[in-house]
């Protein structure tokens, strides 16, 4: 019995956190929709625990946060969404997932800062407040323009993010020589890069070199062809930079890929999406220089270190994400005197967090991302 005790008092104690004092007329209920059971749940309670260290630091008891679980459904997003609306509640922060938004057009009264990064789909009610690719993109041309680089690549997946990299370039003017299509098994990866690189070609152009200079009887052609010997290939590149659409052992694949037909991040900028400082990828030693956008990396530290002391444990990405959306809602509400109307998040507005600038208008909000290099086995902030 005793160890049941000890289980569920301090269950009982964080959802006491959240509900104390709701007698006051003068609180202002926010919702908190995310997964706190089933297969995601450790996301949820993480979350949730995100939102306690906001509400402390924000330290006003005029706002009451009520969190409701998703189970990582449609259906259910939708059953307590009604239910918080039923209580009084028009902002609601969450879902966690872009599927959980599909039926939240039901509650045209309700706002939702969701924590996904889609933007394409969402119903005209959800907001996405995720690191959404306009804003990765936005930077990336930043650093493009800073280097003077003219013949940008985009290398986009054939998977369920390439839509929203398509709309992203279109809606960010992003202005490229080429995009490419890609498969991410790496049986079919390989070739696909290797045409696109034109490898087959640079590396006949250099047998052939090879072959021409043996039959020659020019000055010094031994030295000559023993430098040959030193390359894989011959010829031009035609783009100086690429831009790789995704992350992990993908990401890894396709740069080695290109690293396999001869086209180095020695040659050309490596450029790819926010990586949240994947760790993994200090060791590629290989494949450096790689450039991304990112959140603020000294922020983030900070963050994992201000939870840990208070949970002993490691937060998720998403974690940090919710500390800043609870300071940019009560930010957005203080500013209109506590009267929530749809449109304190339809006027022009920003809001510095965790992450960076939160830029908000017309409803959409968009980030201003800090830009780092992987380099010499180490990230280094760029601006």
């Amino acid at each position: 019995m005793k160890t049941l005790i000890k289980i569920f008092v301090p269950l009982i104690l964080s959802l006491i956190f959240f509900v104390q004092s709701s007698q006051s007329d003068e609180k202002f209920k926010i919702g908190l929709i995310v997964p706190l059971s089933g297969e995601y749940s450790n996301i949820g309670n993480s979350i949730v625990k995100s939102v306690r260290l906001a509400i402390n630091k924000i330290d006003d008891n005029k706002i009451l946060i009520i969190p409701k679980d998703t189970k990582s459904n449609p259906i259910d997003a939708l059953k307590v969404s009604t239910e918080l609306y039923n209580e009084g509640v028009n902002i609601i922060i969450g879902p966690v997932f872009n599927e959980s938004t599909k039926y939240l057009d039901d509650l045209k009264e309700v706002t939702f800062i969701s924590f996904t990064n889609k933007i394409r789909t969402n119903p005209s009610n959800v907001i996405s407040a995720g690191v959404n690719a306009i804003s990765q993109i936005n930077t990336i041309k930043k650093f493009i323009n800073l280097q003077k680089l003219e013949r940008t690549i985009f290398l986009i997946p054939e998977n369920n993010y390439k839509s929203e990299l398509e709309f992203a370039i279109d809606k960010t003017k992003f202005q490229l020589k080429e995009k490419f299509f890609y498969d991410q098994d790496p049986t079919i990866l390989t070739k696909q890069i290797g045409k696109l690189t034109r490898y087959p070609q640079r590396k006949k152009n250099l047998e052939d070199e090879i072959k021409r200079l043996e039959e020659s009887n020019i000055k010094n052609k031994e030295k000559k062809i023993a430098n040959l010997k030193k390359r894989d290939t011959l010829g031009f590149i035609n783009f100086d930079s690429v831009v790789i659409g995704d992350f992990d052992e993908s990401l890894k694949s396709v740069a080695t890929s290109l690293l396999y037909t001869d086209v180095s991040s020695k040659r050309i900028h490596y450029l790819t999406l926010n990586q949240w400082f994947d760790k993994s990828l200090l060791n590629e030693k290989s494949l450096q220089p790689i450039y991304f956008p990112s959140i603020n990396k000294k922020n983030y530290e900070q963050f994992i270190d201000e939870y840990n002391k208070s949970y002993k444990s490691i937060p998720n990405q998403l974690s940090f994400l919710s500390y800043d959306l609870v300071g940019l809602v009560y930010f957005l509400l203080y500013k209109n005197n506590f009267n929530s109307t749809k449109k304190i998040f339809y006027k022009k507005n920003k809001f510095k967090g965790k992450i960076g600038i939160f830029e908000i208008e017309k409803n959409i909000i968009t980030h201003q991302l800090n830009f780092y290099s992987i380099e010499d086995g180490q990230f280094k902030k760029i601006f």
